[in-house]
């Protein structure tokens, strides 16, 4: 096999890798804490404070900013957190991520086959499904870092091509084009993590010499900035189709991170010299993948500590962008449709909330329609049928959005008899008041 394809297919073979591994550690996590994180969001997420808190601490568990700010759409959507409160837990969840690549910047090859044997053994062997959970983050863990092994190994004989030395020069030495690059590679790849992963790969090739980075921190700050970016569009897309409050929970990721991309990009120079400074010293290319993570903590922290204290000046921002209608909308037919985001079916514990508040939406209604009947206070017999259309139409939309969440097979036990629980409410709802109007017309 020609070179360039070995090296081609060794970069998307590694990444697959480093990104299955990732979602399947973030996926059985959830699995194993999702019901604590949810309680813990519920009971801390009443002020922004704490919630900049629960957001750092739920992102580093999960090893997901995306995983975090897309439960926290669903959450706004569902009615049970404030603007502001989602809007700190993001801010939160931008500094929970930087771990990832701290534990990226750990020399752990010599570990990835025993985290890999282990994991296997765990989820293999062990009978409880909580320990099934840990024994496969443990195993997807391993995986990831097989993930980032296999990319180093391919990018060695990469760093000696003259084409790509010189495409490295020009991206560090142009900030704006390192921005670029990183925001399109990142959305593209729909992770930071792993795009920040393959940077410190990159830069910890060595320039011919066996002691410089090919592209050094300056080159690199740039695309990290542009990674940051990028990670924002999973949360736009989440928010897409739903409450205003959750659009412009997405609106607020994005800022935080485009405004710290126009603030850094003037200072690349003397934050690389602050970040080498309070970094572990030595060898350039032994080190700068350290110092790419400290520089991703660093950046997220500052501009933390930038827009909490502006956090009412960042609401009404978002506030001003997504304007409120000016009339109360009515609630019609085909609006739970339009309210279930099907986006949210790989997030339970969102997709979840979200599904509660719309069920218990057409249960009232249905409850009303249903008294109206036995009280005999129909005033106009078309407008009534309509009612009940809306429950029957509404009820199967619940029921269909329910379906595709069990068929995710991603809900643990609490979380399956929960949608059972709802199948059942539904078809009682429906039965009552299909009993009502048939007893109404006798």
């Amino acid at each position: 096999m020609n070179t360039n394809v070995k090296i081609i297919f060794g970069l998307l073979g590694g990444l697959a890798l480093f990104l299955f591994g990732m979602n399947m550690m973030s996926e059985s996590l959830k699995k194993a804490a999702g019901a604590r994180i949810k309680a813990i969001m519920s009971i801390l997420g009443k002020n922004p404070l704490l919630g900049l808190l629960v957001g750092a601490f739920s992102t580093a568990i999960l090893q997901s900013s995306s995983a975090t700010t897309v439960m926290i759409i669903g959450f706004v959507s569902a009615d049970v957190m404030s603007l502001p409160v989602a809007i700190a837990i993001i801010f939160g969840a931008n500094i929970g991520t930087t771990i990832t690549a701290q534990i990226i910047a750990f020399k752990l090859s010599n570990y990835i086959y025993v985290f890999i044997f282990i994991g296997f053994l765990l989820s293999f062997i062990v009978k409880n499904q909580k320990w099934k959970n840990i024994g496969i983050s443990i195993f997807a863990f391993g995986l990831l870092f097989l993930g980032i092994e296999t990319m180093s190994g391919v990018m060695k004989p990469l760093a000696k091509s003259l084409f790509f030395i010189e495409m490295m020069r020009k991206v560090s030495g142009i900030p704006i084009l390192g921005v670029l690059t990183g925001t399109l590679m990142t959305v593209i790849v729909q992770s930071s993590s792993a795009t920040i992963a393959v940077l410190q790969n990159f830069a910890s090739q060595d320039n011919g010499d066996g002691i410089t980075s090919i592209i050094g921190l300056s080159g690199a700050i740039p695309i990290l900035l542009g990674d940051n970016i990028g990670t924002t569009i999973t949360a736009i897309l989440a928010s897409i189709g739903q409450s205003k409050n959750a659009k412009r929970s997405a609106i607020a990721h994005s800022l935080f991170n485009i405004s710290g991309a126009l603030i850094f990009i003037w200072i690349i120079p003397f934050f690389a010299r602050f970040v080498q400074a309070v970094s572990p010293k030595g060898i350039e290319v032994e080190i700068i993948s350290r110092q790419i993570a400290n520089a991703h903590t660093i950046f997220n922290v500052a501009m933390t500590i930038i827009w909490i204290p502006l956090l009412k000046v960042m609401e009404k921002i978002v506030t001003n962008l997504v304007k409120d209608e000016k009339k109360e909308k009515i609630l019609q037919l085909n609006d739970i449709e339009n309210l279930l985001n099907y986006r949210l079916l790989n997030e339970p514990e969102a997709a979840l909330l979200l599904l509660q508040s719309k069920v218990e939406n057409v249960l009232k209604f249905a409850s009303m329609s249903k008294e109206k009947v036995l009280e005999d206070k129909i005033e106009d017999e078309q407008e009534f049928f309509n009612d009940v259309m809306f429950v029957q139409r509404e009820g199967e939309k619940l029921m269909n959005y329910i379906t595709a969440l069990i068929a995710t097979n991603k809900l643990n036990d609490e979380q399956a008899v929960l949608c059972e629980e709802l199948i059942i409410k539904l078809h009682k709802s429906e039965k009552k008041l299909n009993k009502a109007v048939k007893k109404g017309i006798r």
